[in-house]
């Protein structure tokens, strides 16, 4: 976070000159009251008062002048922050959704509360704060007693402010932690709508958010309760130090020892002096809140890794796996271990196994979603962590178990998001045989789509989902369940398109728990409890499997060649 701040550094150095000057500036209205009450109305001078209002009213329109541009400044400090942080924000946020253990999907509101809270209020009162030992300096000149009372009263309110710090710091944190949680049942129960609707599940869910949700109102009250009174306090403070100010200026001036507009000076300073510090006491919440949000992201934007800088050469998909392991954050128990196999190009490799038995980890290992916890996967070569992520999205083609489809139109999810070529996207259909499909919807390839491709049924996502990951001819493809939701005819197009692949001299790995693929792959892989049990040439495998294996699962039951 540093070195992004650093990059808006010259913003701050600008706003802060300001306040300087703009402080500066705002002695002008008790200057201008002492010398009305001090030298005009004693000496009845009407030039007098006429050049000290022109300059007065100069003075001010250039103060007024020099907010306008501090507040642009923090404006335009704000977005740019906004600018450089948002891309590697949304790169951090979406590399914790791959992890396991779930997402803090928090990052991209942080930058808005930080760009939020540069452009407030309580920025501002912090800019000013610094110079209220000036407008303190100029009461204790004028007599240091008063200087001593504004001095003690300003103190006061430091210890104020802290204690409202100290009060409201542990209730802040925890409406955020709580608010995110009933975020999630919320969010949860919308993407589930049809199943909630179903099986009448809101009332379970109801209360699961209420409960969620009580816990938010407790840390609210307790940060508010602890807020709105230390701002009570710190209201009736500033206001009994205005009145002592004014109490022993009065005396002063009963003692002739001073005049009237000091006494009127001074109670204006006073004002001016204590003004950010009760600012900032009143929007104390949005400078924790901001100091929270700086240290996720600090956090988030530190496990960043380090793009590789050389740009590897095309492969041609030489698959080689050494002794795969993979254990979730958070379990003890590894998903895979000991995986092992290689692949030349142009061949198809079939993985087989018992539900949970981790082929869909390994397919996120291979298409690279997922970092190994041991072990190597070599694409040519090459470690699959030795390329950027953009660069090896252009030669892997991945298909997940749940197609999701953003929103937009079908040519570019196709094209994945990126400037649709309209050729390049129609060749991919239709060697993902999904051209006539698209050609039946509505407005064909530019029918736009809901988010996850709400207004399609489950087999039209899935054959657009291939098409997407055959989209510009990848060497590498991962195939998670591709025919899950295809029928009879989706099915036969599937045996097509990997046919097709396989003579194009890409290399293929397929997930399937049925045995309609399996003639179309060359190996096969059989996994059990995360181990593999075989691995061989796919007529060997599965004569072995014929033979009585015990651990043969389900899946090839039934296979006939």
């Amino acid at each position: 976070m540093r070195a992004y701040l650093r990059q808006c550094r010259s913003y701050f150095i600008y706003a802060g000159l300001f306040s300087l000057f703009i402080n500066l500036l705002l002695l002008t209205v008790p200057l201008y009251s002492m010398q009305v009450f001090d030298r005009v109305l004693t000496s009845r001078s009407v030039e007098t008062l006429l050049v000290l209002t022109l300059l007065a009213a100069g003075a001010l329109l250039t103060q007024l002048a020099l907010e306008i541009v501090r507040g642009r400044l923090l404006l335009v400090a704000g977005a740019r922050l906004e600018r450089l942080l948002g891309p590697a924000v949304l790169e951090g946020t979406l590399r914790q959704a791959l992890t396991s253990t779930g997402a803090d999907a928090a990052g991209l509101s942080d930058v808005a509360q930080l760009r939020s809270f540069l452009s407030g209020g309580t920025l501002t009162a912090l800019f000013d704060a610094p110079w209220a030992p000036l407008y303190l300096a100029v009461i204790a000149l004028v007599n240091p007693g008063l200087g001593g009372i504004a001095g003690g009263g300003a103190l006061l309110l430091a210890v104020l402010a802290y204690l409202n710090e100290r009060l409201t710091r542990a209730p802040l944190r925890d409406i955020h932690q709580h608010a995110r949680a009933a975020g999630n049942v919320a969010d949860s129960a919308a993407q589930n709508a049809e199943v909630v609707q179903a099986l009448g599940m809101l009332p379970a869910l109801r209360r699961r958010w209420e409960r969620a949700s009580a816990d938010v109102l407790s840390a609210w009250l307790r940060a508010g309760r602890a807020s709105a009174t230390v701002g009570a306090f710190s209201r009736c403070v500033r206001m009994l130090i205005q009145i002592a100010i004014m109490g022993a200026s009065a005396l002063l001036v009963i003692d002739q020892t001073t005049t009237s507009g000091v006494m009127l000076a001074s109670a204006l300073l006073l004002a001016r002096a204590l003004a950010p510090v009760e600012t900032a006491i009143g929007g104390w919440k949005a400078l924790v809140e901001a100091r929270a949000a700086y240290g996720r992201l600090d956090a988030l934007l530190a496990a960043r890794p380090v793009a590789p800088v050389t740009a590897l050469p095309a492969p041609q998909g030489a698959l080689w796996v050494d002794r795969l392991c993979y254990v979730a954050r958070g379990v003890e128990r590894p998903l895979l271990q000991r995986v092992s196999f290689a692949l030349e190009p142009g061949k198809a490799l079939g993985v087989i196994g018992p539900s949970g038995c981790g082929k869909s980890t390994l397919a996120r290992l291979i298409a690279g979603i997922w970092r190994p916890s041991g072990g190597q996967i070599r694409l040519d070569g090459a470690e699959l962590g030795q390329w950027s992520r953009e660069r090896l999205g252009r030669y892997v083609g991945y298909l997940p178990q749940d197609v999701q489809l953003f929103a937009g139109t079908v040519a570019e999810n196709i094209a994945r998001l990126s400037e649709a070529d309209a050729e390049e996207v129609i060749a991919a259909a239709r060697l993902a045989h999904a051209h006539d499909m698209i050609l039946r919807l509505p407005q064909g390839y530019d029918t736009r789509l809901g988010p996850g491709g709400a207004g399609l049924s489950g087999g039209q996502r899935q054959r657009i989902g291939l098409a997407r990951a055959v989209y510009g001819q990848p060497r590498l493809l991962v195939l998670d369940e591709p025919d899950a939701s295809l029928d009879a005819e989706g099915e036969e197009a599937l045996r097509a398109t990997l046919g097709a692949l396989r003579t194009a001299g890409a290399t293929v790995v397929v997930v399937s728990h049925r045995t309609t693929l399996l003639p179309e792959m060359d190996a096969l892989l059989l996994l059990k409890d995360g181990q593999p049990q075989l691995f061989g040439p796919r007529e060997e495998v599965l004569k072995r499997l014929r033979g009585g294996n015990a651990i043969a699962p389900q899946a090839v039951r039934g296979y006939k060649p």
